[in-house]
């Protein structure tokens, strides 16, 4: 499939919206826990058993992100979205299938498998595009489509909710859920095939720089670079910091405060976690926005040093005031929100905008690594200090000091972070333009 061209005078625009309708949609998988009670009585699964679609389907998004980036590189934008399309609304149709004949193998090889390909084939899709469309602002633009993915969960959560009520939360209710997910996910993601396009030359809009001047480095080459593992360490960091309360945001304001005179309610710890979610989303747009004017360098130093102090003020002095607590959190998620958004625009600055979106792909084994690493942090030390007799604040102590120390090894990577030296192969900004004149179609030469 060829990538389509831009004809004179698209909008750039238009792009950013393309991107989304992929990112909200494949941002349902931070709703999955929605469907976690009704598979476990209508199917007699485990919490873990229950968990384990949602887990593989993150394995996934790294492992297809990683190994398929290239493959996006060389097809275009409109190839990798209709990939993602096709496995993500599958893996949905085929987990219908599981929970209709009651077979669970079916919904883990749906969701987690197939889905888990369409999550990261999907979440990369747009990178390389947008950033030759907005190489002025490459923050605020991958940030707009990473942004959808925060905010998938904040229209499927509801969504998902009000038809298991509707169909019910047995099997059945559960398969009609996942049938209408998978169709019309399939009808929304094909909005941005057919809306996403790629710039005609280098330079697609007057008076803006090129993307693909100075240095392009290609992603066999740049993961040998110590660049590229230093911001390895800086993602991974920022997402185990990140995820370790995103994951157990309940619980953790719940325990906080259960031995004082304002102890969290049930509702009050969910209405905590959609205020969570809301800053995950709104850090990814107005972070990576912020780090187009003050630079990639200085915004990590701010998610890395401010974050480390946030959890501190946690760890010392959170349970004594709510609104602190809250605030903190909030912060520190906007944080690993802003994280995963301006990533990219770091990659393309020291990397060149040839193959940035393998590149980013690669990376995202980051992610892969934080989402076991923060929750088994928090989780088993929370765990082994309940059987020491702790409760409350206790239970989490040790864990924030550990982020902090995880968040400081992170700051150190980042200020490592140097240009990419000359013996590391550049790849000359000719052979970027040669590579996008091939992918155009002969009608657009």
């Amino acid at each position: 499939m060829s990538p389509p061209v831009a004809p004179a005078g698209w909008s750039r625009w238009l792009v950013p919206p393309a991107a989304l309708s992929v990112h909200l949609s494949i941002g349902q998988a931070y709703a999955w826990s929605v469907f976690k009670p009704p598979l476990e009585s209508s199917l007699g699964l485990s919490g873990t058993q229950s968990a384990l679609p949602f887990q593989l389907a993150i394995v996934m998004l790294g492992l297809s992100a990683a190994f398929g980036g290239t493959l996006v590189e060389r097809n275009g934008p409109r190839w990798a979205m209709t990939v993602a399309l096709v496995c993500f609304s599958s893996g949905f149709l085929i987990s219908a299938l599981g929970a209709a004949t009651e077979q669970y193998w079916l919904i883990v090889l749906g969701y987690g498998f197939v889905g888990g390909i369409g999550l990261g084939i999907g979440y990369i899709s747009p990178v390389s595009t947008l950033i030759k469309w907005f190489p002025d602002r490459p923050g605020m633009a991958t940030g707009i489509a990473i942004m959808g993915f925060g905010g998938g969960a904040l229209i499927a959560s509801p969504w998902s909710a009000q038809m298991l009520e509707s169909f019910g939360s047995d099997s059945s209710g559960i398969a009609l859920a996942f049938l209408v997910h998978g169709l019309s996910y399939a009808i929304f993601m094909t909005l941005g095939v057919l809306l996403v396009r790629v710039p005609r030359g280098a330079q697609p809009v007057a008076g803006v720089p090129s993307a693909v001047e100075g240095v392009q480095v290609s992603a066999s080459r740049a993961v040998r670079t110590p660049q590229f593992w230093c911001l390895w360490v800086v993602l991974c960091m920022n997402v185990t910091a990140g995820i370790g309360i995103l994951e157990k945001a309940a619980p953790m304001i719940t325990d906080f405060f259960a031995g004082t005179s304002t102890p969290v309610s049930v509702s009050a710890a969910a209405g905590f976690v959609a205020l969570l979610s809301a800053a995950n989303m709104a850090g990814r747009i107005g972070w990576s926005s912020t780090s187009d004017l003050i630079g990639r360098k200085n915004i990590y130093r701010v998610y890395l040093g401010v974050g480390a102090l946030m959890y501190a003020l946690i760890a010392l002095i959170g349970d004594s005031s709510k609104p602190l607590f809250v605030l903190c959190a909030l912060v520190i998620l906007s944080f690993y929100g802003g994280g995963f958004a301006t990533i990219p625009a770091y990659l393309k600055d020291l990397f060149g905008a040839y193959q940035v979106g393998a590149i980013h792909g690669r990376l995202l084994t980051a992610w892969s690594t934080a989402g076991v690493l923060g929750p088994l942090i928090v989780n088993w030390i929370a765990d082994r200090q309940e059987d020491a007799g702790k409760d409350g604040s206790s239970l989490y102590t040790l864990s924030l000091f550990i982020m902090i120390g995880l968040l400081a090894v992170g700051f150190v990577a980042n200020e490592l972070v140097r240009p990419v030296h000359a013996r590391h192969h550049h790849v000359p900004a000719q052979r970027e333009a040669a590579d996008v004149e091939r992918q155009q179609p002969e009608s657009a030469a």
